[in-house]
């Protein structure tokens, strides 16, 4: 019997194990969705949404100590916000991470870019620091890296969520990679930029002309993001600049 090679992919393709079930080989993974399947569930159903279409982009927000989890459906064009958590713990300061051991929390336009079911802070979810944007704005030797929204509460440049919350954020991003998102959008704030922060942080750090630029950058992205609800599309000039699209 003659077998194509379309066939064929499809028998590879078909007897590959699906996300899901190659995390849940994991202890810790197993537990979290024996934990909160069913609160995860319920969160989605009360937005339209099910763990079976599910896209993520997750915001963070470092002074207000904020992340938000939007969501939508694979086919929808628009994201809805689902929930709102707090992160546990912070170290450094307001503005970008550009070395390794500064111990400062990035900021900018990430994606998660690792899943670890056996981290030291229970789960964590990495995210591509540093970034093409990063990497030019940066003049140190070294940059740092590992950084993660993860378990615990302690932190040296991570989102610590607390190892309880930790397993529902898990959950949405193992269900949103099982759905076909290969690159969840993490996107981190210094702050909630609104007319007045704006005003009073540009008073506060007018000795540092290159920090506000960065965060007017910043800024663009999040008001395109806030006002459509939409993943923009992001691209990096030569300068490290972000640059927006719908």
């Amino acid at each position: 019997m003659k077998i194509t090679l379309l066939t064929l992919l499809c028998l590879v393709i078909s007897n590959q194990p699906d996300f899901v079930s190659q995390q849940k080989k994991f202890v810790r993974v197993r537990d979290a969705y024996k934990a909160k399947e069913a609160l995860v569930t319920r969160k989605l159903q009360e937005s339209g949404l099910s763990m079976d279409n599910l896209n993520i982009l997750i915001v963070a927000y470092k002074q207000e100590c904020l992340m938000d989890i939007y969501a939508k459906k694979r086919e929808d064009a628009t994201y809805k916000k689902l929930t709102t958590y707090r992160i546990c713990a912070r170290s450094g300061s307001l503005g970008p991470k550009r070395r390794q051991g500064d111990r400062q929390i990035p900021e900018g336009f990430y994606h998660i870019n690792h899943f670890n079911p056996n981290s030291n802070y229970h789960l964590s979810l990495m995210i591509n620091y540093p970034n093409a944007s990063d990497r030019l704005k940066s003049k140190a030797a070294r940059l740092g890296g590992n950084i993660c929204i993860h378990g615990n509460c302690v932190t040296v440049g991570c989102l610590p969520m607390t190892d309880d919350k930790i397993k529902e954020i898990y959950i949405y991003a193992v269900q949103a990679r099982q759905s076909g998102q290969e690159k969840i959008p993490v996107y981190i704030f210094p702050f909630k930029f609104s007319a007045e922060t704006t005003k009073n942080y540009r008073e506060t750090y007018k000795a540092y002309p290159t920090l506000l630029h960065f965060w007017e950058n910043l800024e663009t992205g999040y008001n395109l993001f806030i006002n459509e609800l939409k993943e923009p599309h992001i691209t990096i000039d030569k300068l490290g600049d972000y640059q927006f699209s719908i």
